[in-house]
């Protein structure tokens, strides 16, 4: 059974950092591309970036582009979305997703919210 665990969301002044985690289970992680997606409050699905199965290779939204970092522990199952430089318009609801092709995803987490605000 294939599960997708974020962690790590909250408030956080504009201009901070957060770290999300997203641990895998049930399926064999180091084979796959993974993706963050978020939903901005009233908004549709924003795709964040990629990051290839080795982790070497890594794919940014023109939005995030320079402040957010994508990284990968294989031998721990584990997503991870560095964040910096925060704007209020990142508060949404990040999720992380595992992808079968570009933009096409088979499993989500269940998200974690970030807010943005002074």
């Amino acid at each position: 059974q294939v599960q997708l665990v974020e962690s790590g969301g909250g408030l956080v002044q504009p201009g901070g950092s957060l770290r999300l985690s997203c641990a895998a289970s049930g399926f064999t992680f180091s084979r796959y591309f993974m993706s963050w997606v978020r939903q901005a409050p009233g908004k549709g699905l924003e795709w964040v970036g990629d990051i290839n199965s080795g982790g070497g290779s890594t794919y940014y939204a023109d939005s995030v582009k320079g402040r957010f970092t994508i990284s990968r522990d294989n031998a721990k199952n584990t997503l991870y979305l560095q964040m910096n430089s925060l704007k209020p318009e990142d508060t949404a609801v990040y999720y992380c997703a595992k992808a079968v092709n570009i933009l096409v995803y088979d499993y989500w987490g269940q998200g974690t919210q970030i807010t943005v605000s002074s």
